[in-house]
C-alpha cells in the first residue's frame, strides 16, 4: 500500500445564515442517496489512511488523514478515509473516500461566498463515491466578501480556479489511496455551486464527465445588479433598514391571491404553478397593500434595466409568502443578518458585498446612490472572473460530457428566467445541444430546496445514468417529503420534464402521484 501512496504525483434560511447554507446543501446532498450495498471494493485499507499525510504532491500540503468509522458523522453513514489539506497558499479542501468505493468521484459545490470548506454533495459517499469540497481559497461568512478586497488571487480562486485545482488534487489522492483510477468523475452544486458547475463545463471541460448545475448563479454580476435594483426599491433609505416593507401576513396574502388566480391554468388545482409565466398578475389589483408597497412589488418583479437595455431577467411570481422565500431573501427581516452585518435580507447582503468588494473594491459603496447606468463598464473586470455565461460548450461536448441544469420556479434568490436565458443561448448556438445539455424546472420549489413543490431528486443517479449508461433523462421523478430524517414520508411525487416540456395531469388518479402526469 505504501508504494501506492506515492504513486500519484499530481495534482448558503428560514431567516438565518445557517438556514441558507442548510437549504442549499440539503438540496444537493438530499436524503435520497442510498447506502452502498454491493459496490466493488477499490482496494482501500483503512489502517493505511493515516499514511496519506506523507503524500507528496506539488504545491499541496496534506494536513490530516484519518479513518472514520461508520455512523461517526452526521449525514455520512459509511466507514471512510477523511483527508484534509491546503492547495497553494490557502485553498483548503476535505476529501472523503469510502472503504467500499464504486470507482467514481463526485465533487460538491459551495454556496454564497463560501468561506468554509463546503461540499453540497457530501452524502454521496454513502453510495460509494469519493467526494471532495473546498472553501475556494478564503475563510469567512457565506454572505460576506471583505476577503476579496485588494486580493486578485482570492478573487480568481473564488471565481473559478479553486474548484479546478481541488478536483485535480482530489483525483491524485484518490488514485494514490485506492491504487486505481476513477472510471467516472462528476460535479454537483446549487446556487454559487451551480455557477461553479457551469464554470467547469465552460472553462475546464476535461475535469468532469458529468455536471449537475442547480439554480446556478451564472451571471454573477447581473444577479448583483438585480439585487441592488431590488434593495433600492425595498430599502430606499439605508439608514432605515430595520423595518420590513411587508409583514409576513402581507406576503402570504400576496402569494395566496396569485396562486388562487393562476393555480388551475396548468390543468390541475394543486397549489403549484407549472409555469408562472402563464400567470398574468395586475399588481395594482392585489388587495391589502398600500400604493408604496405596490410600487415596490412592480420594481421587484420587473427586469433589471439601465439606459443600454436589460441587464437581468425578471422575477416570476411565486414564493412570496414562504419564510424561506421573500422574507429571507428579498424583503426581510433576518435577525441574524441584521446582527452579523446590518443586512435586512440575503439579497441586500449579497448585492452590497458584491459591489463593495468584487466590483468597486470600495467598502464605502452606497447602493442607494448607484443607478446601474455605468454597470457594464463597472463590472467588466469582475464579470471576466466570476460570470459563467459562455454558451460555447463545444469542448465539453467533444469530450462526451453531459450537463443537467435544474431550477425552482419559486426561487426567491435567483430567478429561474436566468437559467432559461442561458439554456436558450446554448440551444441557439447549437441546435443539437439536447444531446448533452438538459434543463428541468421545478414548480413551487424555492432556492435549491423548500416550498410546496416536490424538491428532492437523486441528481447523482440521474447524471450517472446519462454518462455511464448513455440514457438521457426523459423524465425525472421529484419527491416532496413530510417530516425529517428516518421518520420522513413521501407526501407527493411529480415528474420533472426536459424543458420546454412540462408535466400535464392525465385527468384521473391522485394529483400527488407522478404516475398520473405525462411530459408534454
Amino acid at each position: 500500500m505504501k508504494t501506492r501512496l506515492f504513486a500519484g504525483a499530481l495534482i448558503a434560511c428560514a431567516i438565518s445564515l445557517s438556514a441558507i447554507t442548510h437549504a442549499v446543501t440539503a438540496a444537493v446532498t438530499h436524503a435520497a442517496v442510498p447506502a452502498l450495498t454491493s459496490a466493488p471494493s477499490g482496494g482501500a485499507n483503512p489502517a493505511e489512511c493515516s499514511n496519506l499525510t506523507t503524500l507528496k504532491l506539488p504545491d499541496v500540503k496534506v494536513t490530516e488523514a484519518a479513518a472514520v468509522p461508520a455512523g461517526a458523522t452526521g449525514t455520512v453513514r459509511v466507514p471512510h478515509c477523511r483527508v484534509a489539506g491546503v492547495i497553494g497558499k490557502e485553498i483548503r479542501f476535505s476529501l472523503l473516500m469510502p472503504d467500499e468505493w464504486n470507482h467514481k468521484f463526485l465533487m460538491g459545490g459551495g454556496g454564497g461566498f463560501v468561506g468554509t470548506v463546503q461540499n453540497q454533495a457530501q452524502s454521496v459517499v454513502n453510495a460509494g463515491y469519493a467526494t471532495v469540497g473546498t472553501d475556494t481559497g478564503h475563510q469567512g461568512s457565506v454572505t460576506q466578501a471583505d476577503w476579496a478586497l485588494n486580493s486578485p488571487e482570492r478573487q480568481e480562486n473564488f471565481g473559478h480556479l479553486a474548484v479546478h485545482r481541488t478536483a485535480e488534487v482530489a483525483k491524485s489522492i484518490i488514485r494514490s489511496y485506492y491504487g486505481s483510477t476513477e472510471t467516472r468523475s462528476y460535479f454537483s452544486g446549487c446556487s454559487n455551486g451551480g455557477r461553479q458547475a457551469l464554470m467547469e463545463a465552460q472553462r475546464y471541460p476535461a475535469d468532469f464527465d458529468g455536471i449537475v448545475a442547480g439554480a446556478p448563479a451564472g451571471d454573477f454580476t447581473g444577479i448583483g445588479a438585480q439585487f441592488i435594483k431590488d434593495m433600492r426599491a425595498a430599502f430606499p433609505d439605508s439608514s432605515h433598514i430595520a423595518t420590513a416593507p411587508f409583514s409576513p401576513e402581507a406576503l402570504k396574502s400576496i402569494e395566496t391571491q396569485i396562486v388562487d388566480k393562476c393555480d388551475a391554468l396548468d390543468g390541475v388545482k394543486d397549489g403549484l404553478m407549472e409555469d408562472p409565466r402563464m400567470c398574468k398578475v395586475d399588481v395594482g389589483a392585489l388587495t391589502g397593500l398600500t400604493d408604496v408597497q405596490r410600487a415596490m412589488l412592480k420594481a421587484i418583479y420587473a427586469e433589471t434595466k439601465n439606459k443600454d437595455g436589460v441587464i437581468y431577467p425578471a422575477q416570476p411570481v411565486g414564493g412570496e409568502g414562504e419564510a424561506a422565500g421573500w422574507q429571507a431573501w428579498i424583503t426581510g427581516l433576518s435577525p441574524m443578518l441584521m446582527t452579523a452585518q446590518k443586512a435586512p435580507s440575503s439579497r441586500y447582503a449579497f448585492g452590497t458585498e458584491m459591489f463593495k468588494y468584487l466590483v468597486f473594491g470600495d467598502p464605502s459603496f452606497d447602493y442607494t446612490r448607484y443607478d446601474l447606468s455605468t454597470y457594464t463598464k463597472d463590472t467588466a473586470r469582475a464579470a471576466a472572473i466570476l460570470n459563467a455565461t459562455d454558451p460555447n460548450l463545444d469542448a465539453f461536448k467533444k469530450r462526451g460530457g453531459k450537463l443537467l441544469l435544474w431550477h425552482g420556479w419559486s426561487d426567491p434568490a435567483l430567478t429561474a428566467l436566468g437559467s432559461i436565458k442561458y439554456y436558450e443561448q446554448v440551444k441557439a448556438r447549437d441546435a443539437k445541444a439536447g444531446k448533452y445539455f438538459r434543463m428541468f424546472l421545478m414548480p413551487g420549489v424555492l432556492h435549491c430546496a423548500g416550498g410546496p413543490g416536490p424538491d428532492t431528486v437523486d441528481w447523482a443517479a440521474a447524471i450517472d445514468e446519462w454518462v455511464d449508461k448513455g440514457k438521457a433523462p426523459e423524465r425525472i421523478v421529484a419527491q416532496k417529503r413530510a417530516g425529517a430524517g428516518a421518520a420522513a414520508t413521501v407526501a407527493r411525487t411529480r415528474p420533472l420534464c426536459p424543458y420546454p416540456q412540462h408535466a400535464v395531469y392525465n385527468g384521473t388518479g391522485s394529483i400527488d402521484e407522478a404516475a398520473n402526469f405525462a411530459c408534454r
